[in-house]
């Protein structure tokens, strides 16, 4: 029996594997109209955003008709402001006159403490102000990012996260990995009834300040000291307060990635960001590889080195995978999904594995292509 699962289904989501292989290979085009309460809808405080800024750029910005696409806006002293859109490479002086030392202080009075990676926020909001500090430890330059709660990304892998399997996203900075990590944390908390934890490392999830912003649901979250901490709190976690779930962002580190086999290993689903565009960085990287099952070099006797039809010498995956499913997200709306043993070992032999490819239409639809090749260039 099988089901047709849609991203708003409930059990019959469970009843259909979108990439376990049941049908002959083929690419299967299906399309998921998306109901009318998961329309995309965007806070983003802009105001809270814009008061930080001087008076001048503040003025400009409220009536740009571009505001809704910005990005950031760059302050570094002795050059003009600078602001950056979505979709728009380079960015647009924001006036001729240059940055002053008067205007970065006035800054940096309106935000949070920045903490040792020289990030700050602003309260209740998801705003994130990161520094550029000369040899003397004195801010020279600001990035002032803006950040959005955006909800209906989850549409994207709504079926996915009934199997209670560990997702791992990579992609490259500003594709929008954290907004669906805040997303996902709130429908698993308020629509499956899990107990969530995040590890807020620099509260780009939750916000800055003691009370998380209201983006993440009913989801509990745990903030680091240090940068250098954050696998030291994810075990912290696991241990004192239960979670079914753990979300964290950015695993960069072999100590991060340790944390999560061992949280992985005790029942615990995984929701993660690792830096990386494609399943190849990953696979390519000593630190984090051991997220995809770790690579090791193996040596074929003859007899099975001809079997294979391959050199003695061959790569092979080490251990099960710590995350189930890997999503590349090449575009805010255009993801490929891995079934990240499979991929893997397909990878290692030099052979393309079958992907999922899942995109939005002209009419804002969820289409999931199936058993696409893979060739880790584009499909």
């Amino acid at each position: 029996m099988t089901g047709v699962c849609v991203p708003w289904g409930g059990e019959a989501c469970r009843l259909f594997s979108p990439i376990r292989r049941r049908f002959p290979v083929s690419s299967t085009v299906t399309s998921l109209a998306l109901p009318q309460s998961s329309a995309m809808i965007v806070d983003d405080n802009l105001s809270a955003f814009l008061e930080i800024l001087p008076r001048d750029l503040r003025h400009r910005l409220l009536n740009d008709s571009r505001r809704n696409q910005l990005v950031e806006v760059i302050m570094d002293l002795g050059r003009p402001p600078e602001a950056r859109y979505l979709g728009e490479p380079g960015g647009q002086y924001l006036r001729n006159n240059e940055v002053s030392m008067e205007e970065l202080e006035d800054a940096q009075e309106l935000v949070g403490e920045f903490g040792a990676d020289n990030r700050a926020g602003i309260e209740g909001t998801l705003h994130r102000i990161s520094a550029i500090r000369n040899r003397k430890g004195f801010i020279i330059g600001l990035t002032c990012r803006v950040g959005r709660a955006v909800s209906g990304h989850i549409d994207m892998l709504y079926d996915l996260l009934h199997y209670g399997k560990s997702i791992l996203f990579v992609g490259r900075p500003g594709v929008g990995k954290t907004t669906v990590l805040r997303e996902i944390a709130r429908v698993l908390s308020d629509e499956f009834q899990k107990r969530v934890v995040i590890i807020d490392t620099s509260n780009e999830i939750g916000g800055d300040g003691d009370i998380p912003h209201s983006a993440i649901g009913g989801s509990r979250r745990m903030q680091v000291p240090k940068p250098s901490l954050q696998h030291k709190v994810m075990i912290e976690a696991v241990e004192n307060h239960m979670p079914q779930v753990i979300i964290v962002d950015e695993i960069g580190t072999e100590a991060e990635a340790l944390a999560c086999r061992s949280i992985a290993e005790r029942g615990v689903m995984l929701i993660g960001t690792a830096h990386g565009e494609q399943l190849q960085n990953i696979i390519k990287n000593p630190t984090l590889s051991d997220l995809i099952g770790g690579i090791e070099t193996v040596t074929l006797g003859d007899e099975e080195a001809r079997a294979r039809r391959s050199q003695k010498s061959i790569l092979e995956r080490k251990a099960p995978p710590t995350f189930y499913f890997l999503i590349e997200m090449r575009e805010r709306d255009y993801w490929i999904a891995h079934q990240t043993e499979k991929s893997v070992d397909m990878l290692l032999r030099g052979r393309n594995p079958m992907v999922e490819v899942r995109k939005r239409d002209e009419e804002y639809k969820v289409v999931i292509e199936r058993w696409k090749a893979y060739d880790g260039q584009g499909i």
